[in-house]
């Protein structure tokens, strides 16, 4: 028979400050004649962001149409300031790897 013994102490109990980062982005693809043509943009800038960075990240607008996709990335830290700085340096990576979709606005809010 087992006994298991567990030791409290003291800071476990102190509740971490959480903090979500969104940022919402609107890319352009101008190069894309057909919707297979701009999912295949979109599924190749999603997957170098998620090898790249430890985010959430995918397409939540414009599936319908040809040369635009909304993109959501959300991220969860203890530091705002960190979460903020790693939505922008995602959005900077997305215009460094594909000049040819660029972003066309963006939003970075914390909750």
């Amino acid at each position: 028979m087992f006994i298991l013994f567990f030791i409290l102490h003291p800071s476990s109990f102190i509740l971490k400050h959480m903090v979500i980062g969104v940022c919402t982005l609107t890319l352009h693809v101008f190069a894309a004649q057909s919707l297979k043509e701009k999912r295949q943009v979109v599924k190749s800038i999603l997957a170098r962001v998620r090898n790249e960075f430890n985010v959430s990240i995918a397409e939540v607008g414009g599936q319908d149409t040809w040369q635009r996709a909304e993109i959501g990335v959300a991220c969860v830290s203890t530091d705002q300031g960190y979460a903020h700085g790693q939505l922008e340096a995602v959005v900077r990576f997305i215009e460094r790897i594909r000049p040819d979709a660029p972003v066309g606005g963006y939003e970075i809010e914390m909750l």
